[in-house]
């Protein structure tokens, strides 16, 4: 399947099935862990031991995300939507247009964007594992390397905590010039799954629900036998 513009999007349309359930549910679970990680990280003390298991989470919900990503259904696999550098620029060169290009996934930036997000977090999720706080609290992996590397893999995580900061405010106010300017909701989609955006080659292929919840299952049963 491919992401081709078409006009702009119609309501009208025949509504098409673009985010299956497996993916909005890793969305917005993922939104609501990164928000946790980041007040508990602030809060700090007690609240660590959150900070932590949030991120055990996150680290199984991305690791999802990546085989959901090359077997999971047509509009969520990383082929469909990361295009190359020409398609990225004509996309750049008309973004500023009021009328919304008709993609069924994520545009050429917006592709980009989502995998900027998902390699910084994973960033992030790993270098936790390592991490110390030098008071009480070690990532589960802390003793494999010495206290010298956990100190700088802290001082990384750190600063990548900062990058994924502004990725998400340059992905929120994204949002809100679609919404604002181009008075297209990006958000409706990835709740109810439909975008009136019709396919030129039909509506995408999905796969079932019982293989992303062996795929759940099986990332996180091998991210608590990293982190027991």
């Amino acid at each position: 399947m491919q992401n081709k513009p078409a006009l702009a999007a119609d309501p009208g349309q025949t509504k098409t099935l673009v985010w299956d359930l497996p993916t909005r549910l890793f969305h917005w679970l993922l939104v609501l862990l990164v928000a946790i990680s980041f007040v508990t990280v602030e809060i700090g003390g007690n609240a660590m031991q959150y900070h932590e298991r949030s991120g055990f989470t996150i680290l199984a919900l991305l690791l999802f995300r990546v085989v959901w990503g090359v077997l999971g259904s047509a509009p969520s696999r990383f082929k469909t939507f990361l295009k190359g550098p020409a398609a990225v620029l004509r996309y750049a060169a008309t973004a500023l247009r009021r009328e919304p290009e008709c993609h069924l996934t994520h545009n050429p930036l917006g592709g980009w964007s989502v995998a900027a997000l998902l390699t910084v977090l994973l960033v992030q999720a790993g270098t936790g594992l390592f991490a110390n706080d030098d008071i009480m609290t070690e990532g589960p992996l802390y003793g494999w390397v010495s206290k010298g590397t956990s100190d700088r893999i802290t001082e990384a995580h750190e600063v990548n905590a900062g990058i994924i900061v502004a990725l998400v405010a340059l992905h929120l106010a994204a949002v809100l010039f679609h919404l604002i300017y181009k008075r297209d909701n990006l958000l409706v989609p990835m709740l109810t799954g439909d975008k009136h955006c019709g396919a030129a080659d039909g509506p995408p292929r999905m796969r079932p629900l019982w293989l992303a919840a062996v795929i759940a299952a099986l990332t996180a049963a091998a991210v608590y036998c990293l982190v027991r």
